[in-house]
């Protein structure tokens, strides 16, 4: 579980004591990265999620760069480190410093709605090239070695010179020079500095307690600001900046900030106490000499009575409720709290004279490595879901970061789990026009992202997770600066397939397009996998799909409910109350509902697959061949307790123009086909005509030639469900496409035309009926 993410994403105002912000309006919702329905915009989206969750950190319009115009405005304005391509002359320059300052950011905007870096249109492919790490290249695009060494490291030494927490002083000298040098380090480091100066002038943050969930957005959005602020310090060397943290520190601490005891952080919702024990820690170290020795007492003093002593009551108390999560296999909890104590606890050890420091530090690291550390499956995803991902792997790499700067090991971290190194393809291919995230999408992001990609780029060689991350909205962020290697060069997307399955049984899921780099390009993710063991956060989903193309996406995801909604968390089983609301049940999913019930949470899939293996070269401007293709199938009988036999096939044919879904049932029950749309409806026949600003999708019922109706429902439950024990959400702008079917044995196949430009009604393909266990390769030629 984690906190309930901002009230306003169901068209309400702001619950009290939040403060929305972002892209000039005040009714932007963080979590998605929509405006409410009451103040459209031109060119947003209704979804609920179909933006990708947009940090506080980059959503002030002014400092997003590129993020101009409405989602027709394709040729935004670059920013002012960008371009839009150069000549082939500038590109070939021998050195990597000179091939950068020629290209700049390889992205020239940014996507006004889904928030999606756009590519130049080019064929000059000099820059894009293999990814590679080649500090030899020049010495001006790499840190200089740390002669920080413990020939025996230990938890409980650190090193001698401050700051120790992530970026040593030796990577602060360095950092001027890189930033003269690097496109995207310049880019950053302006981002973070201006909005430093937006956090400057706000109030203090104001305590609000959000239910059961805390005061979560509390913490992170402090973290968020200490963060910049030390940040802006150590770059300017005003100390107008170190005024600033004191003022933020002292609130949080303050008699008006919650409750004047040991609770005032709110341990039982440990997530909080562990993002305040990383921000105190952060502010302790990078500032460590600008403090004086009343301040730093302060800082240590309430550090360790509101966050490190509740976190060994947590690990030593068995009177406590509030110690759960060190038991957390595969959960974003674990990496929060441990992380943040852990990253508390090393910015005041040796200063620290009650032991609760080093305490701590004896605990934390084998418990993460036993449980954080565990996060993705043997394929890589992070089966708590694609948005948790976020958290977890902040945490992780928060924690990570810090043991290795401040004592010279990860003990670990790294290697405890031989998958974590796979993670960040599960991200990349996750990624269409927005994530293909199933399940609940989680609280308000503030300093969460997904910059621990650059970490992993080079502990696990992987210049791929870095190149695609540094493109990314949520890139400007102060650990970007010290975990991204400027070394990199290349494409992220040269040579890297198309197609990507995940076979994990708990996760199952396909990743399948028609490029990396064009704005247009045509994506489809689609799961199966189990229905428990997803840490509470997951739907009743099996065979769920999403499906972009033409820029915009058009079968998509509802999201979290409402986190303080009666029992919310509090069961996965068959008949928990969080399977009666509408987003977490079946038929809030895009997926086959049998007599109008939720699926059995025992399911237990099978699933096939195949991919001509189409990757795409160095340019921006790809060419599908015309005998590319891939395709997914699942039998997922075992989700239904009224069927005898459920298949679902997906297809990509003519050379990934079109979409064929394909579903084989058998069952004793009424069927219905269920797709969720922002998109106006207007059914003639079997053809579905699905249209979004100027954009158009067909969907076309190829067989059977009838014993079916369409029709379009609004998103919502039936008036024969369970009542859940608090009111629903309503889904306001969304859709459902319904294919009603009786009893019986059905053959469904569903073709999506999307109105590419330039192509004609005799350019599509109508595919030939294959039994979907006799799908192959070739079997739709």
């Amino acid at each position: 579980m984690a906190a309930h993410y901002d009230s306003i994403q169901n068209g309400q105002q702001p619950a009290a004591g939040r403060t929305p912000y972002g892209s000039g309006d005040p009714y932007y919702n963080e979590s998605t990265g929509f405006i409410t329905p009451q103040r459209p915009r031109k060119g947003l989206s209704p979804w609920i999620k179909f933006g990708l969750p947009v940090l506080i950190l980059v959503i002030i319009g002014a400092v997003v760069g590129g993020v101009v115009g409405s989602r027709k405005s394709n040729d935004s304005s670059a920013s002012s480190n960008g371009g839009k391509g150069t000549s082939s002359g500038e590109a070939a320059a021998s050195s990597a410093a000179s091939v950068k300052n020629a290209i700049g950011q390889f992205a020239t905007a940014t996507d006004s709605q889904y928030m999606r870096p756009i590519y130049p249109s080019t064929t000059n492919t000099a820059a894009f090239t293999s990814p590679t790490f080649n500090p030899s290249n020049n010495a001006a695009l790499s840190w200089p070695e740390d002669s920080f060494k413990p020939s025996n490291p230990s938890v409980l030494s650190v090193r001698p010179d401050r700051p120790r927490l992530i970026a040593p002083a030796y990577k602060w000298q360095a950092l001027p020079n890189l930033i003269q040098n690097d496109p995207y380090m310049k880019y950053w480091n302006d981002t973070i500095i201006r909005n430093a100066t937006d956090y400057y002038g706000r109030d203090p943050v104001r305590y609000f307690m959000d239910g059961d969930s805390g005061i979560l957005d509390n913490a992170r959005e402090i973290k968020m600001r200490i963060k910049a602020f030390a940040y802006a310090y150590r770059l300017t060397n005003d100390t107008k900046w170190v005024d600033r943290t004191w003022r933020e520190v002292s609130n949080a601490v303050s008699d008006s900030f919650g409750p004047n005891n040991s609770t005032k952080w709110n341990p039982n919702h440990f997530l909080d106490v562990g993002e305040f024990s990383a921000a105190f820690g952060i502010a302790y170290d990078w500032l460590y000499d600008l403090w004086t020795d009343d301040q730093r007492t302060q800082i240590r003093n309430n550090l360790i009575t509101y966050g490190l002593q509740n976190g060994v009551s947590a690990y030593t108390d068995s009177t406590v409720s509030f110690g759960w999560w060190r038991n957390n296999i595969n959960g974003n909890w674990n990496c929060v709290c441990n992380g943040g104590l852990t990253l508390g606890s090393l910015a005041i050890l040796n200063d620290d004279t009650t032991g609760v420091a080093r305490q701590l530090l004896g605990l934390t690291v084998d418990n993460a490595k036993q449980n954080c550390a565990q996060g993705p499956s043997t394929d890589g995803t992070w089966s708590e879901t694609a948005n948790y991902w976020y958290f977890g792997t902040t945490g992780h790499a928060e924690m990570t970061a810090a043991l290795i700067s401040a004592t010279g090991s990860d003990y670990g971290m790294l290697t405890a789990n031989k998958n974590f190194q796979l993670t960040g393809f599960y991200h990349m291919y996750a990624t269409g026009n927005t994530l293909f995230d199933w399940g609940d999408h989680g609280p308000n992001k503030f300093s969460t992202t997904a910059n621990g990609m650059f970490l992993y780029a080079t502990a696990y060689n992987q210049p791929q997770y870095a190149l695609f991350q540094r493109d990314q909205h949520d890139a400007a962020d102060p650990w970007s600066m010290f975990w991204y290697d400027p070394s990199v060069s290349g494409a992220f997307w040269d040579g890297l397939a198309l197609d990507r399955f995940f076979d994990d049984p708990q996760d199952q899921w396909a990743s399948m397009r028609s490029s990396w780099t064009a704005q247009d390009a045509l994506y489809v993710g689609v799961k199966a996998g189990t229905n428990e063991n997803h840490q509470t956060h997951n739907d009743l989903d099996v065979g769920d799909f999403v499906l972009d193309a033409m820029g915009t996406r058009w079968a998509g995801e509802l999201g979290s409910g409402d986190y303080r909604s009666i029992n919310y968390f509090s069961s996965g089983a068959q008949d928990a109350d969080r399977w009666k609301y509408y987003r977490k049940m079946t038929e809030g999913q895009n997926t086959i509902l049998i007599n109008q019930q939720n699926q059995l949470i025992t399911a237990a899939p099978s699933v096939k697959h195949g991919s001509s293996d189409t990757k795409q070269g160095s340019s921006t401007v790809f060419d599908v061949p015309s005998d590319s293709t891939a395709f997914w199938t699942t039998d997922m009988t075992s989700a239904y307790s009224n069927a005898q036999s459920v298949k679902r096939g997906v297809r990509l044919i003519n050379g990934r123009k079109q979409v064929l879904i394909q579903d084989e049932i058998n069952a004793q029950s009424a069927i219905q086909w269920r797709m969720h749309t922002n998109a106006t409806v207007a059914i003639d026949g079997s053809t579905v005509t699905l249209k979004i600003d100027d954009k158009t999708m067909q969907m076309k019922v190829i067989s059977p030639a009838s014993g079916f109706t369409i029709t379009r429902t609004e998103a919502k439950r039936f008036d024969s469900d369970p009542t859940p024990p608090v009111p629903d959400q309503d889904n306001p702008g969304v859709s459902v496409v319904v294919i009603s079917m009786e009893a019986g044995t059905v053959n469904l196949q569903v073709l999506f035309n999307p109105q590419w430009a330039g192509m004609s009604d005799s350019d599509f393909k109508t595919p030939p009926s294959v039994a979907i266990d006799s799908w192959s390769l070739t079997s739709h030629n």
